[in-house]
């Protein structure tokens, strides 16, 4: 989520996944995937600014939790092993790990 600010001044916290596209025509217009437009004013490059910011805090904040838990590591680790070129299904991996 991502604060901006409407044309009156009032702040909002928007889900960014749920921008389309953003314009300055001359005020930031931004349509979500739903059609629906909203006019805010912080510019276009704002906007992906603070949508980039929000998505490197998620990243570190899983990364943060991976390396607390050996456990989901190990898992994803065993999710990308291939055998002979050819990758082993997600659930293969799990079946061969508990059977150690």
């Amino acid at each position: 989520m991502i604060e901006l600010t409407r044309l009156n001044g009032n702040p909002m916290v928007l889900n960014s996944d749920l921008i389309k596209t953003a314009e300055a025509s001359p005020d930031t217009m931004l349509t979500l995937i739903n059609g629906e437009k909203l006019i805010v004013r912080e510019l276009p490059s704002e906007v992906v600014e603070r949508v980039l910011a929000y998505r490197a805090l998620l990243l570190a904040t899983v990364a943060r939790r991976l390396a607390a838990n050996d456990d989901m590591q190990r898992l994803a680790s065993l999710a990308s092993i291939e055998v002979s070129g050819q990758p082993i299904p997600f659930e293969q991996n799990i079946d061969r790990d508990s059977d150690r």
